[in-house]
């Protein structure tokens, strides 16, 4: 599932193609037919991400809002003479053209397309926690939620009413870089752990949104650094734990493992992340 960085990838690259033009829309697939037509013709005014939820708004306070999902893609295609005919389930077109500039989007295998109303929009994100790569995002919210749960921090990060917009990368890069156990109780973390973790987030998502990939790796540990063949994997960028099952840590040689977590698979070095033991039961 996309993490939030792309989701803000596309609502710059939609805002950068789109925002200010008249556009089409339409639903070769169907199935966002009747929307797609209340909104044809219209001006697209911009695009936000909260999380992993994209918001295409348009006049009248009204939002295509989009969900990718496990399957979902977004695809923006600038810049061309000619628009092709959409291939395959396109559930939502968007057009633009001008005497000799053409561009498009297609949204194919989403979760949620669905157009909304500004207190819908709301609602959405009122249901959601803190977003890291936005600017009015207050970590204080994250925290209150952490400090009164016993549930594993790992699985809180992945909470999306609790952080929006982490997903399983993020989650185990960011408890490797904080040297601490995934199964640690929320309630155990102290305010500056929790501060000096969302700092490192918003450094790692905007290098996310800048660079399309996620990298975390610190530079003593990049394939330069070490001497070390990069990583190859289809998900991309230098990672410390996130699908390195039974390889070497890159800081003190264990093997990484893996568990699954709420129904995820969670990765973690073993002496990085000693098991946490609570004062109380020593």
């Amino acid at each position: 599932m996309p993490e939030g960085h792309t989701l803000h990838r596309l609502a710059d690259e939609i805002t950068a193609t789109f925002a200010g033009r008249v556009v089409r829309t339409g639903s070769p697939q169907g199935r966002f037919a009747d929307s797609a037509a209340l909104i044809d013709g219209q001006v697209l005014v911009g695009a936000e991400a909260w999380g992993k939820h994209l918001f295409i708004a348009f006049p009248d306070e009204r939002f295509v809002h989009i969900h990718l999902g496990l399957y979902g893609r977004l695809d923006v295609v600038a810049g061309i003479e000619e628009v092709p005919a959409a291939v395959g389930q396109v559930r939502l077109r968007i057009v633009a053209a001008d005497r000799d500039w053409h561009a498009y989007a297609d949204l194919r295998g989403a979760t949620t397309c669905e157009l909304v109303t500004r207190e819908q929009r709301d609602a959405v994100v009122a249901r959601s926690g803190p977003d890291p790569l936005r600017a009015d995002a207050d970590p204080g919210r994250a925290w209150a939620r952490i400090r009164r749960s016993r549930a594993p921090i790992g699985g809180l990060l992945m909470d999306q009413a609790v952080l929006a917009g982490v997903g399983n990368v993020y989650r185990a890069e960011l408890l490797f870089r904080h040297r601490i156990d995934p199964q640690r109780p929320g309630n155990t973390l102290r305010a500056g752990q929790w501060q000096a973790m969302w700092d490192d987030l918003v450094v790692l998502m905007r290098e996310g949104v800048r660079t399309g990939r996620i990298d975390t790796v610190r530079p003593e540990h990049t394939p330069e650094a070490m001497g070390r063949p990069p990583r190859r994997d289809d998900h991309g960028g230098e990672v410390y734990v996130y699908r390195r099952t039974a390889q070497p840590c890159h800081v003190c040689g264990s093997t990484v493992r893996t568990v699954e977590l709420q129904g995820r698979n969670l990765f973690w070095c073993p002496r990085c992340q000693p098991r946490f033991r609570s004062r109380a039961l020593q």
